[in-house]
């Protein structure tokens, strides 16, 4: 079996699948499985034209796979048609089948989106657009989810950790589309905390009622994405901020950090200031070490770098930044941030256009767009 060849071959064979009609997502899944195909029959039964052969598998394949999407849409489609049913008993078992569905053999991430599709009721289309993915790879990231628990028994539930992972994922989908995925979180969270006495619970809880505080004060009139250094304080939801921080307390008090727990505090801190300039960033920075000492997540490092930024200066914060993986989602938006603060409006303003055309979506692009635009029309005055 030569494996050179099969990966010289890939790109072209994905190039004619696309050419022919294929979605380049859908098109990409079927090369791979023909190239999983030919890796066990070409040993015993070699080809005379390679080529030819994965084209070929590769094509029926995907016309498989379309098949089954519309076969499947159409399965949504006539649920979507029956008629409501009758009365039921008032109960919700909602939060039982989460813990069903984060079964321990899937990763969190598979376990989101097989409980957004069996547990929340959302179609494969509308995961995909949360997902911001194609809504065939959707289709086939939950295919796979399915398949790896189809010959396993259902009476051995995900641990509480794996369902809070994915509570928090849930959450993370955000506020648009038919079901507001962030409040549906937030409930199951309180309902988990009213039954498991769990600090990491709490802290999740209070965390989801801290970010969720702040929502109305995310976006402008306009629908324009708002950092939080610019937003109308006075919108913030302060109910919510002083239930958060008075579950957090109580989290703390217990002396059991875990990782939801340091994320609600530097959260709470964000919201506890009056204003932007009063943002207490030295503490925050400590609850990025503590945080960092639980989890050493990227991510959370690149996140400490902004707030050692606020703390210590721009040059601080991009010496922080210097030692991260430059690949990293918003790497870019957060150089060019520390770059202006720094006084480098000329290469804040080429960061800011290199951050947006890398933006995971449109209000990001529109934001970092601006926020280049307004640079260079400074320099051009």
């Amino acid at each position: 079996m030569d494996e050179a060849l099969l990966r010289s071959l890939t790109p072209s064979v994905l190039t004619i699948l696309v050419r022919r009609g294929a979605d380049f997502a859908a098109a990409e899944d079927a090369v791979q499985d023909a190239l999983i195909e030919a890796l066990r029959v070409w040993p015993d039964d070699p080809p005379r034209d390679a080529k030819g052969w994965l084209v070929t598998a590769a094509w029926r394949k995907f016309l498989d796979q379309a098949r089954a999407d519309s076969a499947r849409r159409r399965r949504e489609d006539l649920v979507d048609e029956e008629p409501a049913p009758g009365p039921a008993p008032d109960v919700d078992d909602t939060l039982q089948l989460y813990f069903l569905c984060a079964h321990p053999s899937l990763t969190p991430s598979s376990a989101v989106a097989l409980t957004l599709r069996a547990v929340g009721g959302l179609t494969t289309r509308q995961i995909a657009e949360a997902y911001l993915v194609p809504e065939a790879t959707m289709a086939q990231r939950i295919s796979r989810a399915k398949r790896t628990v189809s010959g396993v028994r259902f009476d051995q539930p995900g641990d509480v950790a794996t369902v809070l992972r994915v509570l928090y994922l849930v959450f993370n989908e955000g506020y648009s589309g038919d079901v507001d995925l962030s409040a549906e979180a937030i409930r199951l969270t309180r309902q988990l905390a009213g039954t498991i006495d769990h600090p990491e619970v709490a802290g999740l809880l209070a965390l989801m009622l801290l970010h969720h505080a702040r929502r109305a004060g995310r976006t402008a009139p306009d629908g324009s994405l708002v950092p939080l250094a610019e937003q109308d304080r006075s919108r913030w939801d302060t109910a919510a901020i002083a239930e958060g921080i008075g579950i957090l307390q109580a989290a703390l008090a217990r002396d059991r950090l875990g990782e939801f727990q340091a994320q609600a505090a530097i959260a709470a801190l964000h919201a506890d200031a009056f204003t932007a300039e009063e943002t207490d960033w030295v503490q925050i920075v400590e609850w990025y070490d503590e945080l960092l000492r639980l989890t050493d997540n990227p991510v959370v490092r690149l996140n400490r770098a902004v707030a050692v930024g606020e703390a210590d200066g721009p040059r601080a914060g991009l010496a922080a930044l210097a030692a991260l993986d430059d690949s990293l989602p918003r790497h870019t938006a957060v150089a060019a941030y520390l770059h202006e603060r720094d006084g480098d409006p000329e290469t804040a303003a080429r960061l800011y256009s290199e951050a947006a055309r890398k933006a995971p979506n449109l209000a990001e692009r529109d934001y970092l767009t601006r926020q280049a635009a307004r640079l260079n029309a400074d320099r051009r005055r």
